[in-house]
């Protein structure tokens, strides 16, 4: 990796501008990229981001922000893309973002949440067809073997690595029936254009609107798992009805441009929700006791909180009743674990 004044020193080539410009790093959640914000003494500011190009989706952000914005999707611009030496220059959006939002009474969030369900639904109308032709690189689509790879995240790093529960436990639910039909049913579905990680951090407010970052993990999926990773963000919170009002607005959006989901909406909704809430346990368990990234625990009590919400939205047919007796052995608040304490089943 290239120390801060080799960046500064790229920067000043590239952008003359900010040959004498602060240079100030960003902490970027549980990314493996390095965030630095420039700013000129007259306030003007550029973001550098000088990405792992070990991890395949990091070098697609450019390509991925061109076709965006080419279909009118508010994402940051790319300034220049450096991709021998995995340098990436983009607008700088500020730091307002609608995680910052989160103590607003509602009716200031509201209309901030529908101008991003706007834009998403523009994403998910882009049709898949128009992304190979545009030759596009998308991760790889949520079939039923990832789906299966995030319900394993979750029983190893969550259940396993923060809750403690034994080994023969989380085996027996990774083969149980509702685990097994959840991938099944989802993997089966008609997919769409999704961002994939469309949470409340991962969205700019530039002036009010919008803007889309971090969709370096685009690929094709279902539109209710961004719905769900939005409506169900652990980092935020938004009462049922805040998120009736949302799904309906959204359903709305799409039917006005003529677009009808081929399945049943809500009951994908909740199904999309499960599978994602474990995802985001999963998530929180790996980066607070893999990758020392402990500040990830303080939200896994309104995620939990979310999935015991959402297991019982669940249809008759698609309820999880195994993981709901395992989930109602954990407190309701989540102590952090001990990493003195040995476990031999991990």
């Amino acid at each position: 990796m290239l120390t801060p004044d080799q960046l500064l020193k790229k920067t000043a080539e590239r952008f003359p501008a900010f040959a004498g410009a602060s240079m100030n790093f960003i902490h970027e959640g549980g990314s493996d990229r390095q965030f630095y914000r420039f700013k000129t003494p007259s306030g003007e500011g550029l973001i550098l981001v000088h990405y792992n190009p070990e991890k395949a989706e990091n070098n697609y952000y450019a390509e991925h922000a061109h076709f965006l914005k080419a279909h009118s999707i508010h994402v940051p611009a790319v300034m220049e893309h450096n991709a021998q030496e995995h340098l990436l220059w983009l607008q700088d959006l500020g730091e307002k973002n609608l995680w910052s939002q989160r103590n607003q009474p509602w009716d200031v969030r509201r209309p901030l949440y529908e101008s991003v369900l706007v834009d998403v639904a523009r994403l998910h109308r882009i049709p898949l067809t128009a992304v190979t032709a545009a030759g596009i690189t998308l991760q790889k689509e949520f079939d039923k073997d990832l789906y299966f790879w995030e319900q394993d995240y979750f029983l190893e790093n969550a259940l396993g690595g923060l809750f403690n529960i034994d080994l023969k436990t989380r085996e027996n639910l990774a083969s149980s029936r509702p685990l097994q039909q959840l991938a099944t049913s989802l993997a089966a579905q008609p997919r769409q254009l999704i961002h994939r990680d469309l949470q409340s951090q991962n969205i700019i407010l530039l002036a009010d609107q919008p803007c889309l970052i971090d969709f370096q993990g685009m690929r094709a999926g279902l539109a209710p798992y961004d719905l769900a990773s939005l409506l169900y963000d652990p980092y935020v919170s938004i009462l049922a009805t805040e998120r009736e009002e949302l799904l309906a607005f959204y359903q709305d959006e799409m039917q006005r441009h003529d677009f009808v989901f081929p399945f049943d909406f809500k009951k994908v909704f909740w199904q999309c929700a499960a599978q994602r809430l474990m995802q985001a346990l999963g998530a929180y368990g790996f980066l607070s006791l893999h990758r020392g990234k402990a500040k990830f625990q303080q939200h896994v009590t309104p995620a939990l909180n979310g999935f015991r919400e959402v297991l019982k939205n669940l249809h008759a047919e698609d309820r999880m009743e195994e993981l709901e007796k395992v989930l109602s052995l954990i407190p309701s608040t989540f102590q952090p674990f001990n990493p003195s304490t040995s476990r031999s089943d991990l």
